[in-house]
């Protein structure tokens, strides 16, 4: 293990041992210099989103919203203390409520295979957990960037024993096995695909790349297709589980349709704690016009689009 993993994992686990309440006022405490410099990545990431999901509000109403999300990315650093750090089952007892546990259990009791479609909307970390101290599950996930990291995030997440998939042919193919015996598994549906390898589908009221797998899996499998998040109670109170039924189509054989329904899933988990989605993502980077400049570059360095266009073509 790298030095730097190790110091990392180190500090999550001595973090761990503060009350919830505190590593949320340390999240806050890194959420504000986000808010301050102007020009930081994570605040010009969000005020392009809030402008592409919220046009109709005003300057003021838009810049509190922008705050309120990035204190919110800050809780999300800090609160791995408390999930990581403590283990899965001191991590637990920090569940308050679950919503929706009717649609969970009968979607396990049917033996069809269950779909848990897990947005990056409150502590998903936590979700995982609760998960697998319910049924077992297969979660599949991206390798992160930095080989390094790897063998930290698979301990983390493996406390209770789930099988953790590669996003790699050998790993799809083991999720649809797992789906037609009737099991379950986790899958992150709001991450933008590779060029070329997803579906533009509506996100927001905005075409965005949207993945193909998860509805491809939904309509060869017939597995039940349920989204689940984990919701940050107010002032490090706990969290509460919510659990929706996906929204019809999302298995339908027309990608188009099956994908718009994918992110309608998605906004209305986000609409049921909107600050708490990640909204530092370059959700929108990929547009479907090849000729459309990546709206988060145009902010970072203070264009328009038109603007962009005739530079371009100013060029010799």
């Amino acid at each position: 293990m790298k030095w730097y993993v190790a110091l990392t994992w180190g500090g999550l686990r001595a973090l761990g041992a503060l009350p919830l309440p505190w590593l949320y006022a340390l999240g806050g405490a890194l959420g504000h210099p986000l808010w301050w410099r102007r020009r930081a990545r994570e605040r010009v990431h969000t005020e392009v989103n809030m402008r592409i999901v919220h046009p109709e509000l005003g300057d003021a109403a838009r810049a509190a919203l922008v705050r309120e999300c990035l204190v919110e990315t800050g809780h999300a650093v800090t609160e791995m203390a408390a999930v990581w750090g403590r283990g899965a089952r001191r991590a637990l007892q920090l569940v308050r409520e679950v919503e929706g546990l009717a649609h969970f259990d009968a979607a396990l009791h049917s033996g069809h295979g269950l779909i848990i479609a897990a947005p990056h909307l409150g502590c998903w970390e936590l979700l995982n957990y609760w998960l697998c101290a319910r049924t077992p599950i297969a979660i599949l996930y991206a390798p992160p960037r930095n080989p390094a990291w790897e063998a930290m995030l698979v301990r983390a997440r493996g406390d209770l024993g789930p099988e953790q998939v590669r996003a790699d042919g050998a790993g799809v193919r083991s999720l649809y096995k797992r789906l037609l015996a009737g099991g379950v598994v986790g899958i992150l549906p709001d991450q933008q695909p590779r060029h070329g390898e997803g579906q533009f589908a509506p996100f927001f009221g905005l075409e965005a790349n949207t993945m193909v797998l998860l509805p491809r899996i939904a309509q060869r499998t017939r597995a039940t297709v349920l989204f689940a998040f984990a919701e940050r109670l107010r002032r490090g109170a706990g969290y509460r589980i919510r659990i929706l039924p996906a929204p019809a189509g999302i298995d339908a054989p027309d990608l188009r349709v099956a994908c718009t329904a994918l992110n309608r899933g998605v906004e209305q988990c986000v609409n049921l704690a909107f600050p708490q989605y990640q909204w530092t993502y370059k959700r929108w980077a990929e547009r479907p016009d090849p000729l459309a400049h990546d709206p988060y570059w145009l902010a970072r360095n203070g264009l328009t689009e038109q603007a962009a266009r005739a530079r371009k073509c100013d060029r010799p």
